[in-house]
């Protein structure tokens, strides 16, 4: 997750602010959750009119450094209102819709963000690194020990027969 697009969520998050939306969460998805972007900014709008002024002014401070959205979905009706940036899809919800819906919820392995947390640098950007470390320090795997007839087998390279048992023939009634 680069900087750079933390940089477009934090535009993001200050243009809805700046249109007064509400309840503002923001989820850096999980990489291991089958997610198709690196963040979800989700908030709420009291009214369409409202929605649709949020999505207007996020547009308009992303514009200004060049990102347009990939899609938008939902401006019309203004109940839920998706702007799909790539690389973060940012959700402006009614009050009603966005319990109904409740992506907070459904996106629980997401690490939910403030802000300021988008100011410092990812955690997960450190995560193969520290990976490479933990995997470096893990001890040698001992080898189980071998079944008694595994241990005849490996010593002679023949295989040991099994003693057979007699199958009984049932009858159907």
């Amino acid at each position: 997750m680069s900087s750079q697009t933390r940089q477009q969520v934090t535009r993001a998050v200050k243009a809805i602010e700046g249109k007064k939306g509400e309840d503002v969460t923001i989820l850096e998805m999980d990489r291991n959750s089958g997610a198709f972007t690196d963040y979800f900014v989700v908030c709420s709008g009291a009214n369409p009119r409202q929605i649709q002024a949020i999505a207007d002014e996020v547009q308009k401070q992303l514009a200004e450094v060049g990102q347009r959205p990939n899609s938008v979905e939902g401006y019309t009706q203004a109940e839920w209102v998706l702007l799909d940036y790539v690389d973060f899809v940012l959700h402006i919800f009614s009050e009603r819709a966005r319990k109904f819906y409740d992506l907070e919820r459904l996106w629980k392995s997401a690490r939910k963000l403030t802000p300021a947390d988008l100011a410092k640098p990812s955690v997960t950007a450190k995560l193969p690194a520290a990976k490479k470390k933990a995997s470096a320090k893990k001890a040698p795997v001992k080898k189980k020990a071998l079944a008694p007839r595994k241990a005849a087998r490996a010593k002679t390279g023949t295989r040991t027969k099994r003693p057979q048992t007699k199958k009984k023939n049932r009858k159907s009634a």
